[in-house]
């Protein structure tokens, strides 16, 4: 009897840390800055990327830079990231190279953020709160490389680790979706109205995860 208890609670812990759930209506809280407070995004990413959309809901009364979605492969910092470096200023780093789109914004205010690029043509798009930014360039012909370390709350220096207390993200993140392709306009604006697309690599309704030490899952209560 004392066996099976030991292993109903190793489940139960388990399944706590690691699972694949569905998050619509909460968030990830980051409480604290910290160089190891993070959640793991596990994703079957086998093949080259050749296009894709991230899209998230984020709340922070930070000023400072922070990385919002860290996704490196091996041997290779940066492969794609989100990051912001102040109020107003967001970048898209693609294979090390990045580029950055302004817009005004008042802080501490939620914040949803859409992101795209297409290997054919090099295009960044940027969308925030439903409105698209200025279209910048990088990367022109180039693949995302597959088999990311993909983290929210801090900015990987290497291949799922080496974090960077300045640069983590202190705040709430949700409503996290990601496509092998580029959203139409009327695409994004129906994810920013809450309505997402089935979206075949990341999904916040059917997220695989791994929470590392201090991070919540609460309900969302902002819009």
């Amino acid at each position: 009897m004392d066996r099976m208890l030991l292993w109903v609670s190793v489940l139960g812990i388990f399944m706590e840390v690691f699972a694949q759930t569905d998050l619509n209506q909460k968030v990830f809280v980051f409480p604290r800055e910290s160089a190891s407070d993070h959640v793991s995004l596990i994703t079957k990413l086998e093949k080259p990327l050749q296009n894709f959309t991230l899209c998230l809901r984020a709340y922070s009364d930070l000023s400072r830079h922070y990385s919002l979605f860290s996704y490196n492969t091996q041997g290779k910092d940066n492969e794609l990231l989100i990051y912001k470096e102040k109020i107003g200023e967001y970048s898209l780093y693609i294979g090390g190279t990045k580029v950055t789109a302004k817009v005004t914004e008042e802080v501490p205010s939620p914040v949803h953020i859409c992101t795209s690029w297409e290997s054919s043509s090099g295009i960044a798009e940027f969308w925030v709160n439903g409105k698209p930014l200025v279209k910048k360039g990088l990367k022109k012909g180039y693949s995302v490389k597959p088999y990311p370390k993909i983290i929210l709350g801090q900015e990987q220096d290497g291949y799922g680790g080496k974090f960077d207390q300045s640069q983590s993200f202190v705040g709430e993140i949700g409503d996290l979706y990601m496509w092998d392709s580029v959203l139409s306009p009327e695409e994004v604006l129906s994810v920013y109205h809450g309505s997402p697309l089935n979206a075949n690599i990341l999904s916040w309704q059917a997220l695989n995860y791994e929470l590392k030490d201090y991070v919540i899952i609460k309900p969302r209560v902002w819009s």
